[in-house]
């Protein structure tokens, strides 16, 4: 038992150990290390990083030893084929510098959609775009829908002296919310044709319009209760806000930057804009 017991323990020094040391080597590594060469041209850890971090998300779930391997091929392959390019084509400076400027740009960016955006600046911006906006106002009605206006006059007159409307709608209305009492649930402004929703808006809670019009047939509406839809709460919009906010100050800097630099731009009719599509341009 002693004896197993020092295995064990040697053992697990020698994991410790190790790990340490694996730990420890790592710990030179940098964006610059050398992976892979081809013909003296080196392949760094930065290339593969970068080279990741663009793949698509299904890509990225694979296990990192299937995509350092992938990744490490793909280059390798690459730059053996780039090698057999005795002439570089003027396309592929074009590229480059393109490239290059937006990817500077994007720098920038980010660092305004990295930027943490304030409690106090994100209270501001919610007051000011609800100062002046009235609350929306929503109905909940109930209908009965038949075919003509005599019917829809008998009906109303039903109604009047007393008959239930939700039963009265079960037997009469020929919509298909008559199995349900003739409920249309709550709706708001536009939701419903302009006849039925002028006819709603002259209406009291519980009260009871005289038939209406509309391209549906002939109807009798009761305006069950109507109420105030509350605006959307700060936390509601607080991730919108931000992203306006960063937006807003990048809009800023791009317009104080426009401002102070020297820009020289097409006049109108310098250029023919079918141009744009002559990719005969781009060749040697």
């Amino acid at each position: 038992m002693l004896f197993r017991t020092k295995l064990l323990a040697s053992a697990a020094l020698f994991t410790f150990s190790a790990s340490f040391a694996h730990a420890d080597a790592h710990a030179d590594i940098t964006a610059e290390t050398v992976v892979a060469s081809v013909n003296g041209s080196d392949i760094t850890l930065g290339q593969l990083i970068m080279l990741r971090s663009q793949l698509p998300e299904q890509y990225q779930q694979l296990p990192d030893d299937v995509v350092f391997n992938g990744l490490v091929d793909q280059l390798v392959n690459q730059q053996l084929l780039g090698d057999t390019l005795d002439v570089e084509p003027k396309r592929i400076a074009i590229a480059i510098v393109n490239e290059v400027r937006s990817m500077r740009a994007g720098e920038v960016v980010n660092t305004f959609i990295s930027a943490p955006v304030g409690d106090a600046d994100l209270q501001a911006a919610y007051d000011a775009r609800f100062a002046d906006v009235a609350p929306d106002t929503e109905y909940n009605a109930s209908h009965i829908l038949v075919t003509t206006e005599e019917e829809a006059t008998e009906i109303k007159a039903m109604v009047d002296d007393g008959a239930d409307f939700a039963e009265t709608a079960v037997e009469k209305s020929t919509g298909p919310s008559g199995p349900s009492g003739g409920d249309l649930g709550w709706f708001g402004l536009g939701m419903m044709v302009p006849a039925f929703e002028e006819a709603v808006l002259t209406l009291d809670a519980g009260e009871v319009s005289a038939p209406v019009e509309t391209q549906f047939g002939w109807h009798i509406i009761m305006l069950n209760e109507a109420r105030e839809t509350p605006s959307p709460t700060l936390d509601d919009l607080r991730e919108e806000l931000a992203i306006d906010i960063q937006q807003q100050a990048l809009d800023a800097l791009i317009n104080s930057l426009t401002e102070s630099a020297d820009i020289t731009l097409p006049e109108e009719g310098q250029f023919d804009y079918t141009m744009i599509q002559n990719l005969e341009l781009l060749e040697d």
